[in-house]
């Protein structure tokens, strides 16, 4: 790295050491650049930065055999020269918005008044005129005319910027497949937002499990701290979509297991089509009972009108296809039916003889 920069000019770098007072930066020289810590500190006079993190800084000038860095020109630091190579560099400055005027806020930077229009303050939320007044800011400089008597600058291209770099960082680590945390932030119609690392994603109500879920609510509740999938992300749309039943386990990898065919099975009825009725047998599977085998309807009857959704019916497994993730079913004989048939035909008597009515009669 050079050992001579020029006032105003960018450096991507890396902090070596924070102290109380001074970051400093590796510039792969014989001496070190020097960073104000007050800058990157928050109102507690924490700062966020450690040692090894990467940071962009702006070359202020060389005092005292140090060279002195800014993430942003502020204060003391905002002469003349400063602000004109801020704005021919494009280096953030801090100034205070001192009050508002025709069409927007007038700005001091250092000594130096600048004007900020409504339209270029603040980003995404926008505030009522006077949440601004007496607050220090960012600004870019987008016009620097008569040798800095008219200064134009802008609150909202540093917004843009910060959000621009935020959704790049999350980007590359919500991806398509990832498993992240989130946060239920609200519960809808079609499913739920939830907050992972500060962005707003979507639970679709069909994704929240592998049963049939009709409010997302009976799931799922505000607050409440989630593993997910991500299934898809659109970034140039800011959309991403995420999945709760991706991360169960896929009940129809032993579904020939755990309903063999001829099992008999009471099951729900959660959909009526006009070629059949759809009844849940287990937890995200359900089977098909063909119209042709239904008892007393036609090809022209209006199911709907003879079965409702919820109610139960008894079925048999007649087909599995598990790839396909399918089972055909048909109704079962009722229990009652199977309880009768189960007397005459498989009881014994005391004897251990199969059980015979006509034998039974004869013996009275």
């Amino acid at each position: 790295m050079k050992n001579r920069f020029e006032i105003g000019e960018a450096l991507e770098t890396t902090i070596v050491a924070v102290t109380d007072t001074t970051i400093f930066l590796d510039l792969s020289a014989k001496s070190e650049g020097v960073l104000d810590r007050a800058e990157l500190a928050d109102e507690n006079g924490n700062v966020s930065v450690k040692e090894g993190d990467k940071i962009k800084v702006y070359f202020t000038g060389e005092a005292g055999g140090e060279m002195h860095f800014t993430t942003k020109i502020s204060g003391g630091k905002a002469d003349k020269t400063l602000i004109e190579n801020a704005y021919k560099k494009g280096i953030p400055v801090e100034g205070v918005v001192e009050g508002e005027r025709k069409g927007g806020y007038d700005v001091k930077i250092g000594e130096t008044r600048a004007f900020c229009p409504y339209s270029q303050m603040g980003f995404k939320k926008k505030e009522e005129p006077s949440y601004y007044v007496g607050k220090h800011l960012t600004f870019m400089i987008t016009e620097y005319k008569n040798d800095g008597k008219d200064i134009l600058v802008s609150n909202r291209q540093i917004g843009e910027s910060e959000y621009a770099q935020k959704l790049g960082t999350l980007a590359s680590q919500i991806t398509e497949g990832a498993i992240v945390e989130a946060t239920v932030e609200s519960i809808e119609k079609f499913g739920a937002f939830v907050n992972i690392m500060g962005f707003r994603a979507l639970l679709p109500i069909s994704e929240l499990s592998m049963d049939r879920v009709s409010d997302a609510g009976d799931v799922v509740e505000v607050g409440q701290q989630l593993k997910v999938k991500v299934l898809h992300t659109d970034w140039k749309n800011e959309r991403v979509s995420v999945s709760l039943k991706a991360l169960e386990a896929d009940p129809w990898e032993n579904v020939s297991q755990k309903l063999p065919v001829g099992t008999k099975i009471t099951g729900k009825i959660v959909r009526i089509a006009d070629f059949g009725l759809f009844v849940n047998l287990d937890k995200g599977i359900d089977g098909l009972v063909h119209v042709s085998e239904l008892e007393n309807v036609s090809a022209n009857t209006n199911l709907k009108k003879v079965y409702k959704i919820g109610q139960e019916m008894s079925v048999v497994v007649e087909k599995i296809d598990a790839a396909a993730k399918r089972i055909s079913l048909v109704p079962a004989s009722s229990k009652e039916q199977d309880e009768t048939a189960a007397k005459y035909l498989s009881s014994q008597d005391d004897d251990g003889e199969a059980y015979n009515p006509f034998a039974a009669f004869f013996k009275k």
